[in-house]
């Protein structure tokens, strides 16, 4: 992009303070921040509106949603692509990770179906110029599934392959735990009846104690021979934190409970956590509140997870609740994940980064409260929304 793109009267959020000031961009990139109005004639008026970087989402199942949004309802792959897109732009994320799942024991599930036909879609949408935001992908991997490996082949090598979790659904330990919490889940979300949620709770230790460790090396030999970022998921105990550790592992993606978040820290893994979780003011599994490890200091990422939206909203609940400053909470939508993830010319307001911006507006409410509103959106100076 070769014009210059201006806005003046922003209220920046910049890594470390808000100030009012004016942004510059050209070719794709920030080229002046300051703490000033500028005179350019052309230059877009935020009257006091927030300009923040673009959202950096490393895992949302939200393009699994418009792939299956209701049990055994598969939907066709570009049109589901686009809503997703266009939701989560809507969103204020220019840079998003699709989280899709590989492995699943319930043939009749998403994720154990091929993920070929969605990749090549992928790749076809964004070389037509068809996407809004920078799509990545990060491979949910189900290790206790039979067909993870198989279903694993078309990633294999994929540029577009930048993160991988390891996940243990298995109901009584991690974030099933509590076996009533999972029954709740699987006969509402996955429609299954009474008999075979039994059925697969029976079947799922069998599998478990079968492909969970054999399927856990090999992709954490993957990972760290094709330099993917390697993230645990559902920690619960001290020992989950320390096993992903010695794995490679840099993050901890939504641990249940304060002690795994604590080794978390102490081993250096960056917390992960759901928007949801903060703004619904816990977690749906009854796991630990997101807004109880933001106090104790052990939140540094905040993740859409299933609701586009809870990204920007979770992020202004933490300054709302006095848990971070503006520019802290920020960052955990933005600045961290990009880092975490390995792309780290994005994610903050500063010369020679992508131009990857938002404008949000806070609006004020009939209870008193505000909401932030998306109201713009740029990826790479080009305006997308």
């Amino acid at each position: 992009m070769n014009s210059v793109l201006t806005f003046k009267n922003a209220n920046l959020v910049l890594t470390d303070a808000v100030v009012l000031g004016c942004l510059s961009a050209q070719h794709g990139f920030i080229t002046s921040v300051d703490s000033h109005n500028t005179a350019v004639a052309d230059a877009l008026d935020l009257e006091g509106d927030y300009l923040l970087p673009g959202l950096v989402e490393m895992h949302t199942d939200n393009f699994e949603r418009h792939l299956m949004p209701r049990p055994k309802v598969h939907w066709a792959e570009l049109p589901a692509l686009v809503a997703h897109d266009a939701e989560v732009a809507a969103a204020g994320i220019t840079t998003v990770f699709d989280a899709l799942g590989v492995g699943e024991a319930d043939t009749e599930s998403l994720r154990g179906s091929a993920w070929s036909s969605v990749l090549n879609t992928l790749d076809m949408c964004s070389a037509q110029g068809l996407l809004r935001a920078d799509h990545h992908i990060h491979a949910r991997c189900e290790l206790p599934a039979p067909n993870t490996i198989e279903l694993f082949e078309p990633f294999q090598g994929h540029p577009r392959l930048s993160l991988i979790s390891l996940m243990d659904h298995t109901p009584g330990q991690r974030q099933w735990e509590d076996i009533e919490q999972a029954r709740t889940y699987y006969t509402g979300k996955k429609g299954w009846t009474q008999d075979k949620f039994e059925r697969q709770v029976a079947q799922a230790h069998v599998l478990q104690a079968q492909y969970a460790q054999p399927h856990r090396k090999y992709f954490v030999d993957y990972c760290k021979q094709h330099n993917i970022a390697l993230a645990s998921h559902d920690d619960t105990t001290v020992a989950h934190v320390q096993q992903a550790h010695a794995e490679g592992a840099s993050m901890s993606e939504f641990p249940t409970t304060v002690a795994a978040a604590q080794e978390a820290r102490f081993r250096g893994l960056r917390t992960v956590m759901g928007g949801p979780n903060v703004v619904r003011g816990g977690s749906h599994s009854g796991n630990v509140a997101a807004a109880e490890l933001g106090r104790l200091g052990l939140l540094d990422i905040l993740s859409s997870d299933y609701v586009p939206g809870s990204m920007l909203s979770g992020a202004m609940r933490l300054v709302q609740d006095g848990i971070m400053t503006l520019p802290q909470a920020v960052a955990t939508v933005t600045r961290t994940p990009a880092l975490a993830t390995g792309l780290a010319d994005r994610g903050a307001l500063q010369t020679g980064l992508r131009a990857d911006l938002i404008q949000v507006h806070l609006a004020r409410l009939s209870d008193g409260t505000e909401h932030a509103v998306v109201r713009a959106v740029w990826r790479e100076g080009r305006r997308v929304l």
